[in-house]
């Protein structure tokens, strides 16, 4: 075994620990810690993988923006008006959909063709990948950045309270 594939399973073992953290964890706070773990795992990956474009990206966007955006939102949305126990009879059919698609995702890996070591990957530059996020993207990325932002909007809206509180 090459010391990339030690590497390889160490970064997949911690990319696990931290989905299963976000998944188990009770404390919410817990689960952003463990998302943030998880996220930047696959950035991890990602450079192994010799796509560090993806890396930073993964780095930006998911592992900063994003978390931070769950952050806060839950911090600003009322968690007190909640129930305590959000857990009820769906907990076996989501533990049974989560088995089908672990089950999916094993199958589509063990059933695809992976590039050995003879055969050559295709690397396209930043340059032409640059170009084609702003000329034929463009428009999804605006459209995306639009939706966080509304869902920022959404949460200082619940933030702010009714007047009287």
């Amino acid at each position: 075994m090459s010391y990339e594939e030690v590497i390889f399973y160490f970064v997949a073992a911690l990319t696990v620990l931290g989905a299963l953290g976000v998944v188990l964890a009770r404390n919410v706070v817990h689960c952003a810690l463990f998302l943030v773990l998880a996220l930047l795992a696959v950035a991890g990956i990602f450079i192994l993988l010799s796509a560090e474009f993806l890396a930073i990206v993964q780095v930006l966007i998911y592992g900063g923006a994003v978390t931070i955006l769950i952050l806060f939102a839950m911090m600003l949305t009322r968690v007190r008006d909640l129930p305590q126990a959000l857990d009820g009879p769906q907990r076996p059919f989501a533990a049974l959909a989560a088995g089908a698609f672990m089950g999916l995702s094993i199958l589509a890996a063990v059933s695809t063709e992976w590039p050995g070591e003879t055969e050559e990957i295709t690397l396209v530059p930043f340059r032409d990948l640059g170009e084609s996020l702003f000329r034929n993207w463009a428009a999804p990325f605006e459209i995306a950045s639009l939706v966080l932002l509304v869902a920022l909007i959404g949460a200082i809206i619940l933030a702010r309270g009714e007047e009287g509180e």
